[in-house]
């Protein structure tokens, strides 16, 4: 019902905010065409699981190092522009990463495409912020993210699907993977052309005073208040510092469930690709959960819950021999694990001052990818030294580690700040 009720605000949306959501909408299906199937592309091709794990890791390497520079680069240029280049940038790069087959263009393309990947996400958000009012924003942020899930479901499912029938009709596997991967790009670059007709331009403008606000060591609010800059970057790298092992922990597992299906359970890529988008489906129903639970336990409490109860599911994955089980563990995982994910950015939002919101995502984004950065290599070799067996059963325990580590932290230290917070409240309160 939620998620209905986001549509009914449609119509009273800009038509750029039309466009951006249209835009998403197209190019996350292409996206989800493509990630499903190109670890296996790459797979076919003869290379190694270690292999793999460079690109994916080179990949996630250049989203960390330009994170920060693309959000300035963003204010300074302009959204639309930044928006369109990057996104005709990041298109002909998937193009070139369909046909491109040897070693060293393969990484160097993979880190192009992160890198104008990057200048994109951190464009989009403030964008949608900046042609929207404040009372139309949490339904379409959430309608954003909605949207972003279910085409790449559509999407993982389109991939699996189509790689099957192209093998179906007599092509072999690389050439099946190689064909959907190009349709996956096309259908990315139609996803461009609504970008041809927002304008850049700020419908509703709110946040224009934010940049005289950010002048100086003490940012100046609308209250008369004054906020110290040191302190809200101290309050930033906490919370960062809770999405860190949670970040090394996903980048051991996550980018290589694909692989994980095919190696230990041979399933077909129409299974990989539907097991994937399921997935994003129970994703998508998980951001349900939490507001119910935060009614009750309060916002701290629903996020380490929900990912302890998690870890149970994690470990059921990696450890089992059936694919059905495995897949209820992966699902119920995936579920678990996201659905705290919208708490913990509210969480973030509320302690950050409104100037420095953009700095505090990005950060936020960077210490979450730096474990995708880093950990592609250890991944691929336990798997490689292991076994498709013990190889994941290692990887989804350290991985389980590590989600335990970061809900530990998030109870004792994020769980600090917030009764500090509604400590100074109660007593201003009695003042």
């Amino acid at each position: 019902m939620q998620f209905f009720k986001r549509f009914s605000y449609w119509g009273q949306f800009h038509k750029n905010v039309k466009l951006m959501l249209l835009t998403n909408l197209i190019t996350q299906t292409g996206i989800g065409m493509f990630m499903v199937i190109y670890n296996l592309y790459v797979y076919a091709l003869g290379y190694p699981e270690t292999f793999i794990g460079q690109i994916i890791s080179i990949n996630s390497l250049a989203t960390v190092l330009i994170m920060l520079p693309a959000g300035l680069i963003s204010d300074r240029v302009g959204r639309r522009r930044i928006l369109l280049i990057s996104g005709v940038i990041v298109a002909l790069t998937y193009f070139a990463r369909v046909f491109i087959v040897q070693s060293f263009p393969m990484l160097a393309f993979s880190f192009l495409t992160g890198i104008f990947s990057s200048f994109i996400s951190v464009s989009v958000v403030p964008y949608l912020s900046e042609n929207s009012q404040p009372n139309e924003r949490i339904h379409l942020f959430s309608l954003n993210a909605a949207l972003m899930m279910l085409a790449q479901m559509f999407g993982n499912m389109m991939g699996g699907f189509s790689a099957d029938f192209f093998i179906w009709s007599g092509f072999e596997k690389h050439h099946s993977y190689q064909y959907t991967l190009a349709i996956a790009s096309l259908v990315i670059v139609i996803g461009l052309v609504p970008l041809l007709f927002i304008r850049d331009k700020k419908a509703y403008s709110e946040e224009r005073d934010e940049v005289l606000r950010k002048q100086g060591t003490l940012v100046q609010k609308e209250n008369g208040q004054r906020v110290n800059k040191k302190r809200q970057w101290k309050t930033i790298l906490i919370f960062a510092g809770a999405g860190l092992p949670i970040g090394l922990g996903a980048g051991l597992v996550i980018p290589y469930l694909n692989l994980y299906f095919m190696n230990r359970f041979h399933a077909s890529n129409s299974e990989i690709g539907f097991i994937i988008s399921l997935g994003q489906l129970a994703t998508f129903f998980a951001t349900l959960i939490g507001p119910a639970l935060v009614k009750k336990i309060g916002e701290v409490k629903t996020v380490v819950f929900l990912q302890l109860l998690s870890i149970p599911f994690l470990l059921l994955t990696g450890y089992t021999t059936f694919l059905g089980v495995a897949v209820m563990g992966f699902l119920l995982r995936q579920a678990l694990m996201n659905a705290g994910n919208p708490i913990q950015q509210t969480l973030m939002m509320s302690k950050v001052d409104d100037s420095m919101k953009g700095v505090a995502s990005s950060v936020s984004q960077m210490t979450f990818m730096i474990g995708w950065a880093t950990m592609g290599p250890i991944a691929t070799a336990f798997v490689q030294h292991y076994g498709n067996y013990w190889g994941y059963a290692w990887l989804f325990t350290i991985t389980a580690i590590l989600y335990l580590i970061g809900s530990i932290y998030y109870l004792v230290v994020i769980g600090r700040i917030m009764r500090e917070k509604q400590e100074r409240t109660g007593l201003e309160a009695g003042m």
